[in-house]
């Protein structure tokens, strides 16, 4: 029962206001992570999602579907843009300066750790491009209800990969990567569908 008349409608239009300002704050504060990769801007992106999803998971309404349809566009841009600084931040963090990153998201290492004249061996390549995609299916199958298709996305990534895995190094970019990844995509998926539907 609402306190006045008109009160569902003031709450409606204040949470897709803040919706929008939120995603949009954290889409900008993703690509300075982007371009100067740093750790601050990427918490206060992760705050605001959290934030959002928070507030959505209470909120007694939902927005309109014009609304429905601008915070969706605008939530696959920052999930599909946020993984890829968030899952490189926490792979820095994980692996230090053990791992040399090639510019396509792959990895080197040497053949042999003992032997210093060893060719160096590029593994996981694409990783990059592979991201972005996986975050795309993520957040677009729990938008529309069909979040069973993440686990198709992981099989056909580990598949894809598995001839990769038996390096040590590749095993754990590999499962820092995609849990990373697809947390973040499901946050923002998570907040698009509770605020939409």
């Amino acid at each position: 029962m609402a306190l006045f008349p008109g009160a569902e409608v003031l709450l409606t239009a204040a949470l897709s206001i803040f919706l929008f300002l939120a995603l949009c704050a954290a889409l900008v504060l993703i690509v300075v992570a982007l371009r100067r990769p740093s750790t601050y801007p990427l918490l206060v992106a992760g705050i605001l999602v959290v934030l959002g999803l928070v507030i959505v998971a209470i909120a007694p309404v939902d927005v309109p579907s014009i609304m429905g349809i601008i915070l969706t566009v605008l939530g696959v841009a920052v999930a599909g843009l946020g993984g890829n600084p968030v899952a490189r931040r926490l792979l820095e963090i994980a692996s230090g300066s053990r791992v040399r990153e090639t510019d396509d998201g792959g990895i080197v290492v040497l053949e042999a750790e003992q032997d210093p004249g060893a060719t160096p061996k590029t593994l996981m390549r694409g990783g990059t491009v592979i991201g972005y995609l996986e975050r795309l299916a993520a957040v677009i199958a729990i938008v529309v209800g069909y979040p069973e298709a993440i686990a198709v996305v992981v099989a056909v990534k580990g598949i894809g990969r598995f001839s990769e895995l038996g390096e040590p190094e590749a095993r754990e970019r590999f499962i820092i990567g995609t849990l990373a990844s697809l947390l973040w995509a499901c946050a923002v998926g998570a907040l698009l569908r509770l605020a939409i539907w």
